[in-house]
């Protein structure tokens, strides 16, 4: 009896260590799209842009330095595979780190009569645009497949944050980014799942 009691202590000790492990990586992703404000929301709308608000929380993500690195997916093939920006590689000793357990930036993007994707990565205090090729279309969505494909995030490997994508062409001649950005984790295979020309790929990661 004495022995069963010993085992079931252990058991429940490495189990609360495991939780707290567990609980001490933890990260959190929240994000909300355009603005609260119905007269901005007209705007963007009108304007054609796209506007993210994200904020990653943990315990953890202090000291962390963070990247962002994007595909370009032409035709079911990866064409590029290139860093938007590197928290170490910046220059600025003050940005190379995360110095608090939140970190929090915005998104802000729209396809250019260039036919050029612009993209703005917004963080308190420093701002990278960057321009990618695109076709002649005004159907491009920017998705958080994270969010919407209910992805695993965490630290030390990449992750899929965002997804600038076309629309899967039905049958019936509808269009849909739904269930583009809603169809999980074979995200890179996208291009001959759905029929999508083109698409770009976003992953980030914290180390």
């Amino acid at each position: 009896m004495k022995q069963l009691f010993l085992l079931a202590v252990a058991i429940f000790s490495f189990s609360s260590l495991t939780a707290q492990q567990f609980l001490s990586q933890e990260l959190k992703m929240t994000s909300e799209v355009s603005s609260d404000n119905s007269e901005i929301r007209d705007i963007l709308f009108f304007e054609g842009i796209e506007y993210y608000k994200l904020k990653f929380a943990g315990k953890e993500l202090a000291n962390k330095s963070y990247q962002i690195t994007v595909k370009e997916i032409w035709d079911g093939k990866i064409v590029s595979d290139t860093t938007v920006f590197n928290s170490m590689k910046m220059g600025l000793e003050q940005f190379e780190k995360v110095n608090d357990t939140v970190l929090s930036f915005k998104v802000v993007s729209k396809l250019t009569h260039k036919n050029k994707l612009k993209m703005s990565f917004m963080f308190p205090r420093f701002m990278i645009t960057k321009e990618y090729d695109a076709i002649d279309s005004n159907q491009y969505s920017l998705r958080n497949v994270a969010e919407e494909s209910n992805l695993q995030i965490g630290y030390d490997k990449k992750f899929y944050l965002f997804a600038y994508i076309l629309p899967y062409e039905r049958e019936d001649g509808s269009s849909s980014w739904c269930e583009v950005g809603t169809s999980g984790k074979d995200i890179e295979n996208w291009g001959e799942k759905f029929g999508i020309e083109h698409y770009l790929l976003f992953e980030m990661k914290f180390e």
